[in-house]
């Protein structure tokens, strides 16, 4: 299997309610997606993170292989969803391990 976690920092140009918006569409619509892709195992996003972090989204989920991740980033829901995260985000951290 294969975790990719990815953080987000949301641009500084949002409000706090538009912040508050953007995070809750991108957990909606990202764990949206478990059932829809196949080889997707498990996917969660958390946005009520604490002070102490240093961002604002972190995706935590899990394919059976590399090759299902690498479906899961081409595939059209996921590219939807990719679009919305790129437009309400200015960087982005990832890691995939095998476990």
């Amino acid at each position: 299997m294969v975790r990719h976690i990815i953080i987000w920092d949301l641009k500084d140009d949002l409000t706090n309610e538009q912040k508050k918006a953007a995070a809750e569409k991108i957990k909606h619509d990202l764990e949206a997606l478990k059932g829809v892709i196949e080889g997707l195992i498990d996917i969660k996003v958390q946005s009520e993170l604490l002070d102490t972090s240093n961002g604002d989204v972190l995706l935590d989920s899990c394919f059976e292989n590399e090759a299902a991740l690498s479906y899961y980033a081409d595939h059209p829901e996921h590219v939807k969803v990719k679009g919305f995260v790129g437009s309400v985000t200015k960087s982005r951290k990832c890691v995939d391990f095998e476990i």
